[in-house]
């Protein structure tokens, strides 16, 4: 009986002392409250208005997104139209240029056909053998215009009458031409300087020089480095006094009687395009006045 008289007490002890925890919490919360402590309208506000802040941040930033993106696309698009533009300039400056030179040149050719003295055809080389297999180009007059086979062909470059070849075929609108450095070609030719004569014969191969042979080799001490070479009229195929190009070197054996001479063509076949077909064997004609 003793044991449970003492636990009783132990237990309104700590039911005391709950209560009286419980009385402090209440009147603390409630002096707290009363004091203005804490204002649930002032606490209110600020919650909302952050929630608002974070909304507008948001919306703001995704509306900043979305313009950048569409700004980005315009620019992008300008751009491209910007880039379009210059080009058609730049196209439109290189054509202007061609024609501008182009001009240049068909004046330059103009000029050297007012020079000529005798019949001549003026055309324009219309293709060549991208292969090399054969020398031969063509050109857009045939016998049309008067062109015939046999017909030696010139051109004007760099200031120079020189030589290009014949014609070998002609058709009615369009001709053949064999050049200088076809291997089947043959023109009488002579040292413009020293006059001694010697027959120039075509390598096979653009860009090898050509060859003049059967000059007498007692020559040889007259004969010069970059002495001119023109065709003399002998044969009847090609007009006198045509350059055909320039002494590159001489070569020669002590157990021959002639040399040989190299030459560099007076004409430059990988820029050609105009040429003149000579008909030497007709009367020139006249001007009026």
């Amino acid at each position: 009986m003793a044991p449970r008289s003492r636990q009783k007490p132990k237990k309104r002890l700590i039911a005391s002392f709950s209560v009286f925890f419980g009385l402090v919490t209440v009147s603390v919360l409630l002096l707290f409250l009363s004091t203005n402590i804490f204002n649930f309208k002032d606490g209110g506000l600020s919650f909302f208005l952050g929630i608002r802040n974070a909304v507008y941040a948001v919306t703001s930033f995704t509306t900043q997104t979305v313009l950048s993106v569409q700004e980005l696309s315009t620019l992008r698009k300008e751009y491209s139209e910007l880039t379009d533009r210059i080009t058609r300039y730049e196209d439109l400056e290189r054509t202007t240029t061609e024609i501008r030179q182009e001009n240049i040149r068909l004046r330059e050719q103009l000029g050297f056909s007012s020079t000529l003295n005798v019949n001549h055809i003026a055309a324009e080389i219309t293709g060549r053998d991208p292969q090399t297999v054969f020398s031969a180009f063509s050109i857009n007059k045939g016998s049309d215009s008067g062109v015939s086979v046999d017909m030696p062909v010139i051109a004007f470059q760099n200031g120079v009458q020189g030589l290009v070849g014949k014609i070998i075929h002609a058709g009615r609108r369009e001709s053949l031409v064999m050049p200088v450095y076809d291997i089947n070609f043959f023109a009488a030719a002579r040292c413009s300087e020293s006059r001694y004569e010697g027959i120039v014969n075509g390598p096979g191969e653009l860009g090898q020089p050509l060859r003049m042979q059967f000059v007498r080799r007692m020559f040889r001490d007259e004969i010069k480095p970059d002495d001119t070479i023109i065709t003399s009229g002998m044969g009847g195929v090609y007009p006198a006094g045509i350059t055909i190009g320039k002494v590159s070197e001489i070569l020669y054996r002590d157990y021959e009687s002639s040399m040989e001479l190299e030459l560099k063509s007076s004409i430059d076949f990988t820029r050609l395009e105009y040429v003149f077909v000579i008909d030497f064997s007709a009367e020139p004609e006249q001007s009026d006045g």
